[in-house]
């Protein structure tokens, strides 16, 4: 495999992880009524969107 290729496969999953997480978390009610189980897929969501990220700039780097 191309090692060239192979880190913007992970920064493309990371990231459709990510804006798949996000659009879920825009169809929920508002914070008003936010449950404990939105503020984990948040941190999840963020989580992917901030690997997606450092995957990019350490592809780019290289």
């Amino acid at each position: 495999m191309n090692s060239r290729r192979e880190p913007l496969r992970v920064v493309f999953v990371l990231a459709a992880f990510g804006l798949l997480g996000l659009f879920s978390l825009l169809d929920r009610p508002t914070l008003a009524t936010i449950r404990p189980v939105d503020f984990l897929h948040l941190i999840g969501t963020g989580m992917c969107l901030g690997a997606a990220i450092v995957a990019l700039v350490w592809a780019r780097s290289k």
